[in-house]
């Protein structure tokens, strides 16, 4: 949801009774982050809560200022991502901050759940962005059964049979994301929110061409230009071990700047980063109405 989650649809979804949430990275700069902290928590007012996404790891630059900025505004949770989430976990908690951290098999999940985390986003193969390997089924099932804190499963829901289904498999919860891209709320290209009412879970593939971490993007006619696979430099820069850190950095940077022009400017140079569930989208709807949708 880099560039497509915002405070208007947070706004709409918690006046739905659902919780929403927003990358850090979506604000450029600390008092942008502030900034839509004091909104959402006006807005807050009337009922539901709100949280962000924290990339964790390195490639993250801003990540120690934005969880700072975090902490000393406020907000309901924190889902982490791409790294270990101990200090966002501690420094959270001081502060009544949860945190719910995204994993993708039960190594991590006991980790994470023995750091403190009060509850898993369970990333399945079905999730859009930097997805897991195993079926929303077999996840769910390996988490619920050996986890005491609550399971949230992520990917492959795009209607309200998904949300019983994963219910059903022992999630508490479920976290929905690429329905949202095509929404009247979305600061996206209408181009973007288009290509995901025009094309569905057949045209989804993985690219290692956004960040270094497969990702999945719709296969539009450049993606399939520039393919799917990273540089044989990166390939070779990734084996050394004192490089690989920075070979990594840079993939992020150029990625995200990639992910940004797609999402913002319309060319035929674009790479829209979209999840399966965007097969049971068929219309450009308000965040409101995509909810409706979504529990009806």
């Amino acid at each position: 949801m880099f560039l497509v989650s915002n405070t208007a649809m947070v706004i709409e979804a918690m006046k739905a009774g659902i919780a929403g949430c927003i990358p850090a990275l979506n604000y450029r700069s600390l008092d942008e982050l502030r900034i839509a902290i004091k909104e959402l928590k006006a807005a807050k007012r009337e009922g539901g809560s709100f949280g962000f996404n924290l990339i964790v790891n390195k490639s993250n630059l801003k990540y120690k200022e934005q969880l700072r900025v975090i902490c000393e505004e406020g907000c309901d949770f924190i889902i982490t991502s791409l790294g270990s989430p101990e200090e966002t976990i501690n420094k959270a908690h001081k502060v009544g901050i949860k945190v719910f951290c995204d994993v993708v098999d039960l190594k991590f999940a006991k980790k994470v759940e023995n750091l403190g985390a009060d509850a898993v986003i369970a990333v399945n193969n079905k999730a859009g962005g930097h997805r897991g390997n195993k079926t929303p089924e077999q996840l769910t099932r390996e988490l619920s059964t050996n986890c005491k804190i609550p399971i949230i499963s992520a990917g492959g829901v795009g209607c309200r049979t998904d949300i019983d289904k994963m219910l059903s498999f022992g999630a508490e919860g479920v976290s929905v994301g690429s329905p949202f891209i095509a929404s009247l709320e979305a600061n996206v290209t209408d181009e973007y929110k288009q290509a995901c009412v025009e094309y569905g879970e057949k045209d989804i593939i993985m690219t290692e061409r956004i960040s270094g971490t497969p990702c999945t993007v719709i296969n539009t006619p450049y993606v399939q230009k520039i393919g799917t696979k990273q540089t044989w430099l990166e390939s070779v820069l990734n084996k050394n071990k004192k490089l690989k850190k920075w070979v990594k950095l840079i993939r992020f940077s150029i990625g995200m700047n990639a992910t940004k022009n797609a999402a913002t400017k319309a060319t035929y140079k674009t790479v829209w980063v979209a999840g399966p569930s965007i097969e049971h989208t068929n219309k450009i709807l308000s965040t409101k109405e995509i909810i409706k949708r979504l529990v009806n």
